[in-house]
């Protein structure tokens, strides 16, 4: 049986260690479908399109692998759009795949006809619309390698005919598809960043999603410098809660000691991230920027250094090349102020401090400390993500992700969908509003079809909270009439998805009904 383009963009998918295409099956995508049925690839149904985006993503953003979708012929392709957004605002592979008309059809109005290319130019790095089979491979093999290069999302347009066009010659040099490496910095930028921080008297390491899997040098950095080692919110899983390096993390999902220490030290280091909220940034403080982004470089706050390099390769140089600093009191100042924070905290997380009402601040807790030491998080986005991102005790090997820099509402189930299938063996838990759960509740039914055993605990407060709390920082009333709306029977809702469910209505009931939950 010979080739066609279908099955070599299905070879490729399956040579690079893509193990799932998340998407709806329409007419235009059945030549692609014909192909993956008879490949080791997992073809995962889903309930809307953007599900399938989001799970990509969440694949993506938790491994640094090409996470794969696809949406058929208009509507289909446009459904996807929303949720890879994810991939592009966080910086991970994703390849998206429309299915399009046959191409003796483009330019007559016809039946749910779009421009693709057109329609994801701004959330695609690339994007590409295959009109031959000689034309595939090289289409193929330049929309993997700029999702990986970016990383973010890579676009194909695939009209029917042509996939079920017998494919020329296969798409080549496929060990070349990888993700992208760690990057060396300058020796010259490396040695002023040291001068840099040897001539000041305090020091504050800010540290990033990029830092991510270099805990033992931020220890060791930190104890030699006798520095304070805060976090952005993507970047709270490096290390656990309890180090006590670890101060905690700056801005609304932050602490009020991480602020002060950040605007009082004489050098801000910066390493793998960057930090949007200009206004919790110092703008008198040196700051250095670490990081393998050169664009991000000094674009948040007046920066005196940036140095390009992957965080790793440039936190083990630079501790070679500091100064031991002897004089720990702005360290213990800042530890001291924390550990007050941290029993404030305690203490609105604690379940009793209210007889007949349930606090989130408790509900993300007892979920926190109840939860495997590998446990995955998946925040949604809302005044849930300020509860759950505070009060989360991480453990340092468990992973937190969510719509970080996209900010998403409802988009938590969809990324978990895609992170659980990995490995039904995990425990992923996911955080989020009733708002965000009512978005996209048709993809808690893709979970409970496909056997995906996700946690979904939901703050049930009947508002959007986040948006009235918006609305009064700035000196607003709420337009609660648009904002607060009548929630359905959730727990009913879960039952008659097939799914198991556990309630708390007072506090009492919190703990048990979390960890039997969790248990199951």
């Amino acid at each position: 049986m010979s080739k066609t383009v279908a099955d070599d963009l299905v070879h490729v998918l399956e040579t690079i260690g893509v193990k799932h295409i998340f998407g709806l099956i329409a007419d235009s995508l059945n030549p692609l479908a014909d192909s993956v049925r008879r490949s080791s690839i997992e073809w995962v149904g889903v309930r809307h399109e953007e599900g399938a985006a989001l799970a990509a993503a969440g694949q993506a953003k938790l491994t640094g692998k090409l996470g794969v979708c696809a949406g058929s012929t208009g509507p289909g392709s446009t459904h996807l759009v929303a949720g890879l957004y994810e991939a592009a605002r966080d910086h991970a592979p994703v390849l998206a795949l429309s299915g399009d008309m046959a191409r003796a059809m483009k330019g007559s109005d016809f039946f749910q006809a779009t421009e693709p290319d057109l329609l994801f130019r701004d959330v695609s790095l690339y994007t590409q619309t295959v009109t031959a089979a000689a034309q595939a491979p090289r289409v193929f093999h330049e929309a993997i390698a700029a999702a990986y290069a970016g990383p973010g999302v890579a676009h194909l347009t695939l009209p029917m005919d042509v996939l079920s066009l017998k494919a020329d010659v296969p798409t080549s040099s496929l060990a070349t598809l990888i993700p992208r490496g760690e990057i060396l910095p300058s020796e010259a930028a490396i040695d002023e960043a040291a001068r840099r921080i040897d001539e000041a008297s305090s020091v504050v390491i800010m540290c990033g999603h990029g830092a991510l899997g270099t805990a033992d040098l931020l220890r060791a950095l930190s104890d030699k410098l006798k520095a304070p080692l805060v976090h952005s919110v993507r970047g709270k899983e490096i290390m656990p809660f309890d180090d006590p390096r670890w101060m905690g993390g700056l801005g609304m999902i932050g602490t009020k000691p991480v602020y002060e220490a950040v605007h009082d030290c004489d050098l801000l280091v910066m390493v793998g991230t960057d930090y949007p909220y200009s206004n919790f940034l110092p703008s008198k403080s040196q700051v250095i920027q670490i990081d393998e982004r050169a664009q991000v470089l000094g674009r948040r706050t007046p920066t005196a250094l940036g140095v390009i390099g992957s965080a790793r390769p440039a936190l083990a140089i630079l501790l070679g090349r500091v100064q031991a600093k002897q004089d720990g009191t702005f360290f213990d100042k800042t530890a001291h102020a924390r550990k007050k924070w941290d029993d404030m905290l305690d203490k609105q997380a604690d379940p009793a401090r209210s007889k007949r009402k349930t606090h989130p601040q408790a509900v993300a807790r007892i979920t926190s400390d109840l939860a495997r030491s590998d446990a995955i998080f998946v925040l949604d986005t809302g005044l849930n993500t300020l509860w759950s991102a505070n009060w989360i005790r991480q453990t340092g090997t468990q992973r937190i992700t969510g719509s970080f820099n996209n900010a998403a509402v409802g988009t938590a189930v969809g990324q978990a969908n895609g992170i659980q299938i990995l490995d039904r063996s995990t425990q992923v838990i996911v955080l989020t509003g009733d708002g965000g759960f009512n978005m996209l509740m048709g993809e808690f039914m893709t979970a409970v079809q496909h056997k995906l055993p996700i946690k979904v605990i939901v703050y049930n407060n009947s508002a959007l909270g986040l948006i009235t709390l918006e609305a009064e920082s700035v000196g607003l009333a709420p337009f609660r009439e648009a904002i607060e709306f009548p929630n359905p029977d959730f727990a009913a809702l879960a039952r008659a998805c097939g799914a198991q469910v556990f309630t708390a209505k007072q506090p009492g009931e919190l703990k048990k009904a979390i960890a039997d939950a969790l248990a199951c």
